[in-house]
């Protein structure tokens, strides 16, 4: 059996759903606050969360990193890389020296370096180039209007299906012909077509999420989690698993339930993860786009039992990549083999993405190492509009 989210975590949304679900009179109390204009919702929406969040003065983060039991590496050429990586990306960016000074602090190469451990030193070059990109597309959306947001991927869709000819005087298209450029030298065609499509994903799962907080919406816990997985970026950094590694799955294997299970798997660990440790920042600028947000508002948990919740999600989703792995069918040795590299290329992911979290300064600013130990956040002001 393959165990992915319409079994094992669907099965968990509906238990958790079922858990917390609202009495009927509750359930009419909120049909009748959906009716009112957006503006209002909006309003409606922070005043109720911040209520919730007010009780407590913080919260205490699973332990994760701990639950995840797999051997952390770090690629041996990754200080070179991050550092040239860095300046790639600044050089045509246009930050602000503030915003200069947070993207250093990203890290975007270490990631990278603990992700893709096994890279030579070009393809780790073009990957973190791209990671670091990553970061900054998802912060320029993060600042755009929904039509902003649109003729953002328009551009940068246009420079990856045309890396030589199209031609733009926008640093997006500009890094992205650049990066890309180099990836299709050495990419499969079938990693490279996969890595198109799922950009094309993230960029509308965007502008979904711009829609969503343009009108302080909170989705439901189900919706959330499939726009979540397209808006995390994961997908393409899947397909730079391949590249790394030299490798073009077959699209029998690519389309395998199996296969789709490990990546959703791969990816949920990482997207719920992330909305745990990036919760903090994002409830100080208002963001409900993370899945405690979600718990909170639709189940009406208060703050610690949503992180939690969450938590145990996270926790299932790296147990359901082991129960998947367990049962891998075989393709032929030489198919095979390649399988095995992409699949340790997930569990690198996994680890990776955890370990990195806590040396990043973008979610826990100078304290990470302390929180990774004592686990405990005190909940930043909300910024003032």
């Amino acid at each position: 059996m393959v165990l992915t989210p319409l079994g094992m975590v669907h099965w968990a949304v509906k238990s958790a759903t079922h858990l917390f679900q609202p009495s009927q009179k509750h359930r009419r109390s909120q049909s009748t606050r959906s009716a009112k204009p957006a503006k209002s919702a909006k309003t409606n929406l922070k005043s109720r969360l911040s209520l919730t969040i007010s009780r407590r003065p913080g919260f205490i983060l699973p332990d994760l990193v701990g639950h995840c039991t797999y051997p952390l590496h770090l690629n041996p050429n990754w200080y070179a890389v991050s550092r040239q990586s860095e300046q790639w990306l600044l050089k045509d960016a246009n930050f602000s020296e503030k915003k200069r000074s947070v993207f250093l602090g990203l890290k975007a190469g270490e990631l990278t370096s603990a992700c893709y451990p096994n890279a030579d030193p070009f393809c780790l070059q073009v990957t973190a180039d791209f990671m670091g990109y990553l970061f900054t597309l998802d912060d320029w959306s993060d600042d755009f209007s929904i039509d902003d947001t649109y003729g953002l991927a328009e551009c940068v869709m246009n420079a990856l299906r045309d890396p030589v000819g199209f031609q733009t005087d926008k640093a997006a298209g500009i890094l992205a012909k650049d990066f890309f450029g180099r990836y299709v030298s050495r990419g499969g065609p079938g990693c490279t077509e996969r890595f198109i499509h799922t950009m094309d994903l993230f960029f509308k799962a965007v502008s979904q999420q711009a829609r969503d907080r343009a009108n302080g919406v909170v989705p439901e816990l189900e919706s959330y989690i499939e726009v979540r997985r397209d808006t995390s970026g994961c997908k393409p950094c899947f397909a730079l698993i391949e590249f790394c590694a030299d490798i073009d799955l077959p699209q029998e294997v690519v389309s395998h339930p199996m296969i789709q299970a490990l990546e959703e798997a791969t990816n949920d660990l990482v997207t719920w993860s992330n909305d745990i440790f990036s919760y903090n920042v994002e409830q100080a600028r208002g963001d409900t786009h993370n899945m405690i947000s979600v718990f909170m508002q639709t189940q009406g948990l208060d703050l610690q039992s949503a992180v939690d919740a969450v938590g145990d999600f996270c926790k299932q989703s790296i147990d359901r990549f082991e129960a998947n792995r367990a049962t891998l069918p075989s393709w032929g040795p030489d198919v095979d083999r390649d399988v095995q590299i992409y699949v340790q290329g997930l569990q690198d992911w996994i680890v990776g993405s955890l370990h990195w979290s806590f040396d990043t300064t973008r979610y826990f600013g100078q304290e990470g190492a302390a929180i990774k130990k004592h686990r405990s956040i005190k909940l930043l002001p909300l910024r003032q509009a």
